[in-house]
């Protein structure tokens, strides 16, 4: 494979269609030890941050993707202005705040803080694979109780729940989101081989 080996990842990431995880990356690559392949990333992410390119490659929800960079959003608005794009209404990103923050949460505690009905809320998250069912709470009844998914971090181009911004950001967060969601690069999957993965803290 000679002195190709960065070129090879920078193909694996834009051929992608979801972040891919270190040891994929190091199985392509025949098994190259993972702090090798890591440089590799590292120096290929340089290159675009530091030659002011169009494109990013960033660490999210434990894998490497190829995005856009987030300065040149208003143009990528402008290319695709018109296209049709499913948000999140505001209901659903109060509801999907709580959960990320204060999981995993019952659904009926998740009504107490919203003091609303949550089931049609509830039912679009877990369509859209944002929030997923993450066990059981030991209390009567034993209910369901909720935690965010892998494709909740990518959808919010998150590393882990540790990046997650102040609760009143969020909102702010989810904004850059949607813009984002208007072109390709927010397009692409979070779901892993066997669908999204719960992340706890």
């Amino acid at each position: 494979m000679g002195d190709n080996r960065k070129s090879v990842i920078e193909a694996l990431l834009l051929a992608s269609e979801r972040p891919l995880g270190l040891e994929k990356i190091r199985d392509v690559l025949d098994n190259l030890p993972a702090k090798d392949t890591l440089d590799l990333i590292e120096e290929l992410r340089k290159e675009y941050n530091d030659g002011s390119r169009g494109i990013r490659v960033v660490e999210i929800a434990g894998g490497f993707q190829m995005i856009t960079a987030p300065e040149f959003a208003p143009f990528l608005k402008k290319l695709f202005k018109g296209r049709n794009t499913e948000k999140l209404s505001k209901p659903a990103l109060e509801t999907l705040a709580i959960i990320a923050y204060k999981q995993p949460l019952t659904r009926s505690e998740i009504e107490l803080l919203r003091n609303v009905n949550v089931d049609g809320v509830m039912k679009s998250l877990l369509d859209k694979s944002l929030i997923r069912i993450s066990g059981r709470k030991k209390a009567a009844g034993n209910p369901y109780v909720y935690g965010t998914t892998r494709q909740f971090l990518e959808h919010f181009g998150l590393k882990s729940l540790q990046d997650l911004p102040k609760i009143e950001d969020f909102s702010s967060l989810a904004e850059k989101t949607e813009l984002i969601e208007e072109f390709p690069e927010g397009e692409k999957q979070a779901e892993g081989e066997n669908g999204p993965e719960n992340i706890t803290q």
